[in-house]
């Protein structure tokens, strides 16, 4: 069942983010709160396995995009040893190609890291008490596609949850051999999920799919800033 927190009994949170600058102001933001606590930072998905073991935190704001292993695969590793651990993504990247992924994986919510602060702290507070988040304009998406039986409108909503993996591995700049190493697969396994995700996407030469993956994974929501 869902813990009750106040001042005596603050929520630990873990925060997941390569840039210090943004670690910092999301720490800042929650131990304003009185009934939350910033109990530990990382900048990677290595560091972020190990604060969850030693500080035990009641929820982890992850981002999407780390160096190395990527926020998606955090979350699904993170679900995985500490299922009681609540999840929340925050990321640039456009909610409608990423959102539902984060959830299938194991998040209980996903943020753009455009939203008000108040929408943050809604969000956090939702996980906490076991329920999910997200903006309205997901949500409505969603269900359009649930009550319409139609899938997403974007080719990358086709690809499978490991060519996803290899796509934003891609839009990194990684090689097939760092790919493989990140993802613990052989490298002709990568060259043949890179096959398909060009297949999949209409693509026929290695470097207009670097080039259209980089774009993806630096492309903000419509309508808001990229950053």
């Amino acid at each position: 069942m869902p813990m009750h927190y106040s001042e005596r009994h603050k929520a630990k949170i873990l925060v997941v983010d390569d840039h210090p600058i943004v670690r910092q102001g999301i720490s800042q933001l929650i131990d304003r709160e009185p009934d939350l606590h910033a109990c530990c930072e990382a900048s990677n998905a290595e560091e972020a396995l190990s604060a969850c073991q030693s500080c035990r935190p009641d929820l982890a704001i992850v981002d999407l995009s780390l160096t190395g292993v990527s926020g998606l695969e955090l979350v699904k590793q993170l679900r995985s040893r500490f299922p009681a651990l609540a999840i929340l993504v925050m990321s640039m990247h456009d909610e409608t190609i990423y959102a539902e992924r984060c959830l299938r994986a194991g998040a209980n919510g996903y943020l753009m890291k455009q939203e008000a602060t108040t929408t943050v702290l809604s969000a956090i507070r939702a996980a906490l008490k076991g329920e999910f988040h997200l903006s309205e304009r997901m949500r409505t998406l969603l269900l359009q596609q649930r009550i319409t039986g139609l899938a997403s409108e974007s080719p990358i909503a086709g690809l499978t949850a490991t060519e996803f993996e290899v796509f934003n591995q891609i839009g990194k700049g990684l090689g097939i051999a760092e790919i493989a190493k990140q993802l613990n697969r052989s490298a002709s396994t990568i060259e043949t999920h890179r096959a398909n995700i060009k297949r999949k996407l209409g693509i026929a030469a290695n470097a207009e799919l670097v080039l259209y993956a980089y774009n993806r994974l630096n492309e903000a929501s419509p309508g808001t800033p990229g950053g």
